[in-house]
């Protein structure tokens, strides 16, 4: 398997990417004349410098002044006229939906209306659709990333001074995993944000795999502590005989409660749950002068734990909430829909390798076709699984 692995050390931007890339080897023409496709005025070049004492390529992108502002439909239009590749269009239209999706949580507006600024001008357009030529140039079959920095500090933006990450960067970043790093300042912009949760399928430090080639693309900053650079190995990844479960890494919140009516406990599940909590449960345990009493059990991704534990102090009122990462191993999933007498049931089908290991009906499904056609839970249930069984990988 052909895999790139984005080194995410000192963050991540569109000019950074698309230097990495031209680092790698990637061609720069194909890519400076799709740019130049798009009938704007702006042009691209690639140099080498030096950057912290490492050899690097740094892209600039020549503008003029503009005051235009422009909006998804906008983008979606400049870029549809270009010529691109279906794979270079699709990449480059999803990676500017990202950016409206995440602007528009941001500002309270629709993604239509949302009104781009940085992210919308020529040099973020250059940058995004030359990245999106550059990776299908590639021919990678995976993307993997490290933890990401994002930096620390304001920012001056068109909206004022802003604390870093940006509003937007932080709703890109969303149940990825962040690293601190020694420079201050805008580390991962939007842009870089968007570019990386387009393509990454997988967070982890260093994946196995063989390394070909290293691109180093380099950020238009100087920091003293550290080189602004962005690097991408270029690689193969053998794929492994053995069964492999999907991991990560959760976040286990623990409280122990003894004064706690069962109705608090039982709304605090309520709010937890509606506020992203992966699971929640409690276990009796025996508390200190021989008191009867529960543990409350909170499972979470790590970007969750502060309103998480937030909602457990609100609610129950406890002193204190434990908390501590554990690895997880999954069995690789999808949904699936069988059919069953009474009407369709979906179905979480759950796997290693080619091994089909648990179907799982859904309970609201099953539980809807029983009410509506008064036959028991079981029976739907059974139903569902008798379709399942016949099914294979």
């Amino acid at each position: 398997m052909r895999i790139a692995h984005f080194d995410c050390f000192s963050g991540i931007s569109g000019d950074m990417t698309l230097a990495a890339l031209f680092d790698l080897g990637v061609p720069t023409e194909p890519v400076y004349a799709g740019i130049a496709s798009l009938g704007l005025d702006v042009r691209v070049d690639a140099e080498r410098v030096n950057k912290g004492g490492f050899s690097a390529t740094q892209v600039f992108v020549h503008t003029p002044e503009e005051d235009e502002h422009r909006h998804l439909p906008d983008i979606q239009a400049i870029i549809s006229k270009g010529n691109l590749t279906q794979p270079q269009r699709d990449l480059a239209l999803q990676i500017f939906r990202r950016l409206a999706e995440a602007e528009a949580k941001a500002h309270g507006v629709s993604v239509d209306d949302v009104h781009f600024h940085e992210v919308g001008a020529l040099d973020s357009i250059a940058d995004i659709v030359g990245s999106a030529i550059a990776l299908d140039f590639l021919g990678v079959e995976k993307f993997t990333s490290s933890p990401v920095a994002v930096g620390s500090g304001t920012v001056k933006c068109a909206h004022g001074i802003m604390p870093v990450p940006t509003p937007a960067t932080a709703e890109l970043l969303k149940g990825v995993p962040l690293r601190s790093a020694p420079a201050k300042g805008e580390l991962t912009t939007p842009t870089g944000a968007a570019i990386l949760t387009s393509i990454v399928s997988e967070w982890l430090d260093t994946p196995t795999m063989t390394i070909e080639r290293i691109g180093h693309g380099a950020g238009s900053k100087d920091f003293l502590e550290q080189p602004n650079l962005l690097r991408i190995f270029l690689g193969r990844a053998e794929p492994r005989e053995r069964p492999v479960e999907e991991c990560d890494t959760v976040w286990i919140l623990e409280t122990n409660l003894d004064d706690v009516p069962g109705e608090v406990v039982g709304y605090c599940f309520e709010q937890l749950f509606a506020a992203g909590a992966l699971d929640v449960w409690t276990t009796p345990i025996q508390m200190k002068k021989h008191r009867p009493g529960v543990m409350l059990s909170v499972l979470t991704t790590e970007t969750n734990i502060a309103a998480l534990e937030a909602i457990v102090f609100r609610e129950t009122q406890t002193f204190g909430i434990r908390r501590y990462p554990a690895q997880r191993h999954k069995l690789k999933r999808e949904m699936i829909t069988v059919e069953t007498p009474w009407g369709s049931v979906a179905v979480k089908r759950g796997w290693r390798d080619k091994e089909t290991l648990v179907y799982a009906p859904e309970y609201e499904d099953c539980a809807r076709i029983a009410r509506a056609n008064q036959v028991s839970l079981h029976a739907v249930y059974e139903a569902a699984r008798v379709k399942c069984g016949a099914l294979g990988r």
